[in-house]
């Protein structure tokens, strides 16, 4: 989005439906964000309620994807980025975590909320050097977004695909692992794929207000266990420590000792 626009589409306005909790949204509210509505809120709320961590969850998991981006960018040497399922705009969004480090990074946003599309064509805009562009797509549709991705990326050149908190938006589990497989094996040697997840297994109280969530009428989120997770890396080099709680995963020295939340995640590369 090099050439940003600064007002929605009515007839995408029109398609967002406030009259039911929705996922990123109340994502974003519990980021600390300002584009939710009272229905978002209000769902928002009554989760942390049962379950108060889940604030410290979401931030965790914004800062484990901070922590992956830069890796990749400094470490690893990526400079292509494919983020699928990228939610609305917030702070340090992945585009501005790889092109802060490298101005000549190139970023393709994946999502299908219309909310997300229209905040997405006026914030997710690119550095001069490189290219940011969003794709209107859904990640049961694996072949779509990367037939369109390949227009901003070079799929012969390592890329860092990016699947935080939508995995669990895929009820079935093997069409998720499918879809992992499917994106993964368009990308060259040398890619990256980095995923994390609600997890179960580690927090009841977490698992209970997830149920109830789930069972109110809004999209469910299935949280999965730590083997479930890892299992999407199959045939990949974990970067190390593999797959952890999101907070353990290289913490930012002299950050303390991380508290263990119910949200894990990896990074592994591509042989």
């Amino acid at each position: 989005m090099t050439d940003p626009v600064t007002t929605p589409d009515p007839v995408e306005q029109q398609k967002i439906d406030t009259s039911v909790p929705h996922s990123a949204r109340i994502w974003n509210y519990w980021l600390g964000g300002k584009d939710n509505y009272a229905v978002d809120q209000a769902a928002g709320d009554a989760y942390t309620e049962v379950f108060p961590g889940i604030v410290a969850i979401a931030r965790s998991s914004r800062a484990f994807l901070r922590r992956n981006i830069a890796y990749l960018v400094s470490e690893a040497g990526i400079r292509q980025f494919l983020d699928v399922g990228t939610g609305l705009p917030t702070a340090q969004n992945t585009h501005e975590v790889a092109q802060g480090l490298a101005p000549e990074a190139r970023i393709v946003y994946v999502d299908n909320d219309p909310m997300v599309l229209a905040h997405a064509r006026t914030l997710l805009y690119s550095s001069k050097e490189g290219a940011t562009a969003y794709i209107d797509a859904n990640v049961t549709d694996p072949g779509r977004i990367l037939e369109v991705a390949a227009k901003t990326l070079d799929f012969g050149r390592p890329t860092g695909l990016i699947l935080s908190n939508i995995l669990g938006h895929v009820a079935d589990y093997e069409q998720a692992r499918s879809i992992v497989a499917t994106l993964m094996e368009a990308l060259p040697s040398g890619s990256y794929l980095s995923v994390n997840d609600g997890s179960r297994g580690i927090d009841p109280v977490f698992e209970q207000a997830q149920d109830a969530y789930n069972n109110s009428g809004a999209v469910p989120y299935n949280l999965r266990s730590i083997g479930e997770i890892s299992a999407f890396f199959d045939g990949l080099e974990f970067v190390e420590p593999g797959v952890v709680s999101v907070t353990e995963w290289r913490p930012e020295p002299g950050s303390g000792t991380p508290e263990v939340v119910a949200e894990h995640g990896g990074l592994a590369r591509k042989p």
